[in-house]
């Protein structure tokens, strides 16, 4: 083992994780005052559930064993027999360390979907869904990516730290979610007011810091190709974040920072797969049309299609991570990873283009299937939405009694 691979992955799993507070303040700044607790709080309690079911069945479940190419088993119960020796995914780390690094991702993933939720849903509802879709659709999709002998592995699908697993599964989901509970009350007859911009800017900046951890850690070394999915993941946000200031610059007049926020995100989301994958040269691309493909997917979803995703968890993770896995099929090569068994299409070969295009069909029909699945089950026990009176009110009183601004008398 080596002490500095190590100390390099533990630090990034602390930054992986710092990435679920990041988007309790992104999602939390975006959303009407009267629910800023509600929205922040889903984050938080996926914190503490995620690392609990993480460590009691999830490992094992998505990393312990194979079946089909599927899902794990049980031999890792509780992490039994996941010690301070390596482990089957690395030699030069602890198996402790690559479950905790890994346990961050299974944290973040399920709170993007609560994004095309907030405002309406209740939050016992929302806590029993995550559960849920953390077994039937998160554990499941890691094994076929990551795990020993996972089926989209098999195919030759390539996912350097989450386009599929993390991003496409949650996006997909929020989406289908965002249809089953139905709109706001009195959208597109009343304007959803951002209620605190600065907190978007910090929730941003600290996904960007954690981010760096997200994709460099996934390289499981302190080696040149992590220094090489880092670079790429600080040109896909900054190109993204240029892009969309671009877009509205030229569309409104002005750029705002919450455009400027939202690009740099989907940058991030776009260089996800690829990140270990494609050349220093690609991730400027990628960067570059991430912005407009997701800008206009927004539109799509909410002005055309008319669905509520209320703070684009589909437009921005479902559409930016689709795009990302694409462009991995178009600009990965093997000589940067030997992971992709292929290089891309724009280097004359087919095989991983239509690879990743399986892949991320695969990831939808999974995300789609589980979230009907989940959802039926809850809806056995709970409604999912709140009250007329509730959604008037404001979930933060109505559903847990606390004001983020107590001393606030206007309306909202």
């Amino acid at each position: 083992m080596n002490s500095g691979d190590t100390a390099f992955i533990l630090v990034c799993a602390a930054l992986v994780f710092f990435m679920t507070p990041g988007l309790a303040f992104f999602y939390g700044g975006l959303v009407r005052r009267k629910n800023v607790c509600n929205t922040m709080m889903a984050c938080v309690a996926i914190m503490g559930l995620s690392v609990v079911m993480w460590a009691l069945f999830g490992y094992s479940l998505s990393f312990g064993g194979n079946h089909a190419g599927i899902i794990g088993d049980f031999r890792w119960l509780g992490l039994n027999g996941v010690g301070m020796e390596a482990g089957p995914y690395s030699d030069s780390i602890p198996h402790l360390v690559y479950c905790a690094f890994q346990m961050m991702f299974a944290m973040i993933t399920p709170a993007l979907i609560t994004g095309a939720l907030v405002g309406r849903v209740k939050f016992k509802a929302l806590f029993f869904f995550i559960a849920l879709w953390s077994l039937i659709v998160y554990y499941p999709m890691a094994h076929m990516v990551w795990g020993e002998g996972g089926f989209l592995a098999a195919i030759g699908s390539v996912d350097f730290a989450g386009g599929n697993v993390v991003h496409i599964s949650s996006g997909v989901s929020a989406l289908v979610l965002a249809i089953l509970v139905g709109k706001r009350r009195g959208y597109a007859r009343m304007t959803y007011r951002i209620h605190n911009i600065p907190f978007v800017v910090l929730g941003a900046s600290l996904l960007w810091f954690g981010w760096f951890g997200f994709n460099a850690g996934s390289a499981l070394a302190a080696d040149g190709l992590a220094a090489h999915a880092f670079m790429t993941t600080g040109i896909s946000a900054a190109c993204a974040l240029l892009s969309w200031m671009f877009i509205e610059a030229v569309r409104d007049g002005k750029p705002t920072v919450v455009g400027a926020s939202t690009g740099l995100v989907v940058g991030l989301v776009a260089i996800t797969p690829g990140a270990g994958f494609v050349p220093v040269w690609a991730a400027f691309i990628i960067g570059l049309l991430v912005s407009p493909i997701c800008y206009f997917g927004v539109i799509l979803v909410k002005k055309v299609l008319k669905i509520d995703d209320a703070l684009d968890a589909f437009g921005c993770h479902g559409i930016g991570g689709i795009w990302g896995g694409i462009a991995t099929g178009l600009f990965a090569q093997s000589s940067i990873n030997s992971v992709a068994r292929w290089d891309g299409l724009i280097f004359g070969d087919v095989r991983l283009f239509a690879a990743q295009l399986a892949g991320i069909g695969i990831t939808i029909v999974v995300a789609v299937a589980g979230t009907l699945i989940c959802y039926g089950i809850v809806r056995i026990f709970t409604t999912f939405r709140v009250t007329v009176q509730e959604e008037l009110t404001g979930l933060d009183m109505s559903l847990h009694g606390e004001q983020a601004y107590p001393s606030f008398n206007g309306f909202d």
